[in-house]
């Protein structure tokens, strides 16, 4: 009798249709067990064992012929099958998909199949509990992050180093740096070396982010960083000594200064000019020949009445406002232009007015007396200030306006002005002689003299009165 569509067992692979030969030819008194026994046996980790469709079974007055045509009947299929043949009787399916199989007894899953090998085979359970994913790498841990082995206070121009728990892949990604600054990485076991072409800017605030995840770092294990990792360091602050320096060799100061070896320091561009900020090179300052002794009394720090004039003096020519104060953006332009080797077009002035009777201002450039003559300071209830101040404003012309001791108002024309202390300024005024205190607080010249004296009385230009 034609067996049903539905009953037929699968076309068999050529290692399974072996098996169902010697199953044949062993007889129908093999036990059930037998064949799970066989199937049980194949090897641990053959890569494409096929899970028998069927076991062998014994039947009452029958034996299955071999099942591998697809047209082929059970022998005696007419004779009725014991309940206990039926009852041993175990049915396995396995229900495949594209490269994945489930393996059902009796209707309960007992687990996922591995994917399929060549064509007809099914990896066996036994091949699955073989299977094993690679063993997970340890994770990449960032152990210290410091520039010149500090975090704050750095020196700018010093390499950045990122210790590491465990050395880079090749192909590894590198930290990032900010501010963006030109330089190289290096790799040395578990250390990372920035080495900046060009200095952080004093008082900078660095930061280097380490990246995590399989973007970010990666070891040569396959490790990476569980968590992105930001690492702030802090430069160190401009020097205060630097920039006198800076300031005698671009001509601002009545000094100069020479290093102490000449041929090992020769700063010609920005980076050599902040790595000195970073660490000032030794040398000395001197005095120019020529001016009088009282100015040595205004040298000290970076607040010295000097250094105010100098800051002065170089914010007006760089274009910046005059303060008098160090500021980022003059700290740069001072380093630019001494990289630059822009010095002082003006040259150094310094005026003294004297209360001495008769009154003169005396006016040095470039450590040389260029002008003594004849002035007028202020009137007893009016007098001129004693004290050292440096040009903070200029005029060719103007009105000047006030009030008068009597509570009068003026406003009278005056030429080649240059206010050094509040409304106090050297002018000229037309008196009929000068030498004598006539003014409202003022230094009062003839108009010659005034005119002549102007172009060198450039901003903080110092000032005496005494």
């Amino acid at each position: 009798m034609q067996t049903p569509g539905w009953m037929r067992r699968p076309a068999a692979s050529p290692s399974s249709g072996a098996k169902g030969d010697a199953a044949a030819s062993a007889g129908a008194q093999e036990a059930d067990g037998q064949g799970a026994a066989g199937q049980d046996s194949a090897a641990p980790g053959q890569g494409a064992q096929t899970a028998s469709a069927e076991t062998a079974s014994t039947e009452a007055g029958s034996t299955e012929a071999g099942s591998t045509e697809a047209g082929s009947t059970e022998a005696g299929s007419t004779g009725t099958r014991s309940d206990g043949a039926r009852s041993r009787r175990t049915k396995i399916a396995v229900i495949a998909t594209a490269g994945v199989g489930v393996l059902v007894v009796a209707g309960v899953t007992i687990g996922t199949l591995g994917a399929a090998g060549p064509a007809g085979h099914a990896t066996t359970v036994s091949d699955r509990h073989q299977a094993s994913g690679a063993p997970t790498a340890p994770p990449v841990r960032v152990e210290s992050v410091t520039q010149g082995g500090a975090v704050t206070g750095t020196n700018g121009a010093s390499p950045i180093r990122v210790t590491l728990s465990s050395p880079l892949a090749t192909d590894s990604p590198m930290p990032a740096v900010n501010p963006a600054t030109p330089g190289t990485w290096t790799k040395a076991g578990t250390t990372l070396t920035f080495t900046p072409s060009t200095p952080f800017w004093p008082g900078s605030q660095v930061q280097v982010t380490i990246p995590a995840g399989r973007s970010g770092l990666r070891s040569a294990a396959g490790g990476v960083v569980a968590k992105t990792v930001t690492a702030r360091l802090t430069t160190q602050h401009w020097s205060g000594l630097r920039l006198r320096q800076m300031l005698a060799q671009l001509g601002y100061l009545p000094l100069k200064w020479a290093p102490q070896n000449p041929t090992g320091f020769q700063p010609d561009n920005v980076a050599t000019e902040l790595s000195a900020m970073y660490a000032p090179p030794a040398g000395t300052f001197t005095w120019k020949k020529g001016y009088p002794s009282i100015l040595t009394s205004f040298w000290g720090g970076q607040s010295s009445l000097i250094m105010q004039g100098a800051i002065r003096a170089f914010q007006s020519n760089a274009g910046l406002t005059m303060t008098g104060v160090m500021t980022p953006a003059v700290w740069r332009d001072v380093v630019q232009a001494a990289a630059a080797g822009k010095g002082n077009p003006n040259g150094y002035t310094y005026a003294l007015a004297s209360k001495a009777i008769p009154e003169t201002l005396t006016v040095w450039h470039d450590g040389r007396v260029i002008m003594r003559t004849l002035a007028n300071t202020g009137i007893p209830v009016a007098p001129t200030a004693d004290g050292t101040f440096p040009v903070y404003l200029r005029y060719s012309f103007q009105i000047m306006q006030g009030t008068n001791p009597d509570g009068s108002h003026y406003a009278d024309p005056v030429s080649w002005v240059s206010y050094f202390d509040g409304g106090d300024a050297v002018h000229y005024f037309p008196r009929g002689y000068y030498g004598a205190p006539q003014s409202l607080g003022c230094v009062e010249l003839p108009y010659a003299q005034a005119h002549f004296v102007w172009p060198y009385m450039t901003y903080g230009t110092l000032v005496t009165v005494q």
